[in-house]
């Protein structure tokens, strides 16, 4: 049987029309496709989007999966090697979406009432520390990619996403799915400024939207801690713990930040455990086909480079104490190591834990300026997300076989824009909603509704605590620190039970013990402590949004892989997932579109 067909059979397949009309892989119209859609779709979406979660919620959901999908619908026409251009469109995409979200750092700026440096000046500090980390992201990735083969749980679902999606009912699925959630992400941003009594409820889509991203298992904590403090804020204020209108995370954020140090103290311990183990067993295998090696040499006259530059800029130009630069450099050589095993195991890169450690340490050797500390610690903050996310998008290239040269090119790109777009996004958002600019730490009684900045606020009250804590804050910080350690060390212990996990998986009363004691009595403390960082309300539709996933995503039995994955669909590509990610997305373009529409207005 030969493989032309004769005429009048049947006609090829539409992947291989689609491809007559697309670039030639590898040819400079090529990447410019990859690059057009990276950079002025699916790169400003992200951005908008993580940019609005982090001044609404004060956390956002890394763009890789969604980008992906996305992205997948331009390189499908390539068949099976579509999947190496869809990876390098998220590669960019997500960097642009990753570095918009450090607008958070101008907000805290503003809220500590530092003379906001001229916009190019910060363009420029933020992208030089973003390409100085994903630099120190790619010289980390030989260890932790190549020879101790960390799983890196969202890099390896991005994998199979991208190997999925060359299936066009899945693509069409998936794609159908984001646009209901982003559907219904506008009509509700829309009811919600519109309608008072929803507007008083303090529901938000993207709230509601990340708790389906995350689940009950990590909504529902947060609520049980929001709901302990609102019983403990009377007791406080009449202790005087707490002013007469504050808020209880005016005291709860310290005890949050410190149950998840504590808890990170075992984590932290037990990755270091498995990370010795690894580099004793295991040998850097054969690299794949086609993945392009990038020379060390290159690489570490990048981040020296780049290094240098961030240092002058930051002297020269921000007029920064040279020593702090210096130190908050070296401390980055660290944390972009620590936080991407920590990424690389538990799927899970403390980049705030990252900032307020750096602030600690500054403090202890004398510092007291809070503008030094600010400028300092944001070399920790974007420098472990986008040197983390290297070391990610590129366990996802070295399970496709995807030249690693050009991913890392990619998201080069990708900073360049994104330190752009961060500053323009921050100022556009702060000056369309002016309620951002309001330091809520000081001044609880303005209230915030939906624009929570949960990061901004631990970042401001860690750097006003510089050198002069109150008896009680470090009464609080003690007390999560306790709490954190025992309630993650018990953890560790309960799963290690063979007894425990035959209950919990064998019946049904045994999986709703399980889930009782995860999310309510012993819940983690990364989960748990976001109820500390923001108010009841949102808490409470956060873990409605939890709720939700849980009962659209039922209880199952794990499906066996298919050869050819190596294992099962992902969960980022559940219902759940795609309609929260639909749903953040629709809120957040309405948001900046409702807000663009009140600025012309006063033009």
């Amino acid at each position: 049987m030969k493989d032309d067909v004769p005429d009048g059979g049947a006609a090829p397949p539409a992947s291989s029309r689609l491809r007559r009309l697309l670039p030639v892989e590898g040819s400079v119209r090529y990447h410019l496709l990859l690059a057009g859609v990276a950079l002025f779709v699916l790169g400003p979406l992200g951005g908008i989007a993580s940019a609005y979660m982090t001044f609404s919620l004060g956390f956002f959901v890394g763009g890789q999966v969604l980008a992906g999908i996305l992205g997948s619908t331009v390189t499908y026409g390539y068949g099976a090697a579509g999947k190496h251009g869809a990876n390098y469109i998220q590669t960019m995409a997500a960097s642009v979406a990753s570095m918009a979200g450090m607008g958070v750092l101008i907000q805290a700026m503003v809220w500590l009432g530092m003379p906001l440096p001229a916009a190019w000046k910060l363009g420029l500090y933020f992208g030089c520390i973003g390409m100085f980390g994903i630099g120190l992201g790619m010289l980390y990735t030989p260890i932790l990619v190549d020879r101790m083969q960390l799983e890196f749980p969202s890099g390896h679902a991005v994998a199979n996403i991208l190997r999925a999606l060359t299936d066009k009912r899945l693509l069409r699925r998936s794609i159908g799915k984001l646009g209901g959630g982003t559907a219904g992400g506008i009509a509700i941003g829309a009811l919600v400024s519109r309608v008072a009594w929803l507007g008083r409820s303090g529901i938000s889509a993207s709230t509601v939207g990340a708790g389906l991203i995350v689940g009950s298992r990590i909504g529902v904590p947060a609520a049980v801690m929001g709901g302990i403090g609102a019983l403990l804020v009377p007791r406080l204020r009449a202790t005087g713990v707490l002013g007469p209108h504050d808020p209880f995370r005016k005291i709860g954020f310290l005890v949050a930040l410190a149950m998840i140090f504590g808890a990170a103290v075992v984590d932290l311990a037990m990755i270091g455990v498995e990370a010795a183990r690894r580099l004793r067993t295991r040998r850097a295998p054969a690299a794949p086909s086609a993945s392009g090696g990038l020379d060390s040499g290159r690489l570490a006259a990048w981040v020296i480079g780049w290094g240098v530059a961030l240092v002058t800029v930051a002297t020269v130009l921000l007029d920064q104490p040279l020593g702090f630069v210096l130190f908050a450099l070296g401390l980055t050589f660290l944390f972009v190591f620590i936080n991407g095993i920590a990424t690389g195991i538990s799927d899970s890169n403390p980049i705030s834990s990252a900032f307020v450690v750096a602030v600690l340490l500054m403090s202890f050797l004398g510092l007291r300026s809070p503008i030094v500390a600010m400028m300092a610690a944001s070399v920790l903050l974007i420098a472990c997300t986008v040197g983390v996310d290297m070391q990610q998008d590129r366990s996802t290239g070295w399970r496709l076989g995807s030249n690693r040269a050009i991913q890392f090119r990619y998201q080069a790109v990708g900073i360049f824009v994104g330190a752009v777009l961060c500053v323009a996004l921050a100022k556009l958002f702060m000056n369309a909603y002016p309620v951002l600019k309001v330091d809520t730490f000081t001044h609880p009684e303005a209230g915030v509704g939906v624009w929570q900045s949960a990061m901004t606020f631990k970042f401001v009250g860690a750097i006003r605590g510089l050198g002069h804590l109150k008896p009680v804050q470090t009464t609080a910080l003690a007390i999560g620190f306790g709490i954190g350690l025992c309630t993650e060390l018990a953890r560790k212990l309960l799963a290690r039970s063979a007894g425990y996990r035959h209950l919990v998986e064998s019946s049904s009363l045994g999986f709703a013990c399980g889930w009782i004691l995860d999310a309510i009595l012993l819940p983690s403390p990364y989960a748990s402590s976001f109820g500390g960082f923001v108010d009841l309300g949102t808490s409470a539709w956060f873990a409605a949004g939890g709720v939700l996933s849980s009962a659209l995503a039922p209880r199952r039995r794990a499906a066996r892989p298919a050869p050819e994955q190596a294992d099962a669909l992902p969960e980022d590509m559940s219902t759940p997932s795609l309609l929260g990610g639909g749903l953040i997305a629709g809120e957040s373009l309405y948001t900046l579109g409702a807000g663009i529409v009140a600025l012309l207005a006063l033009l």
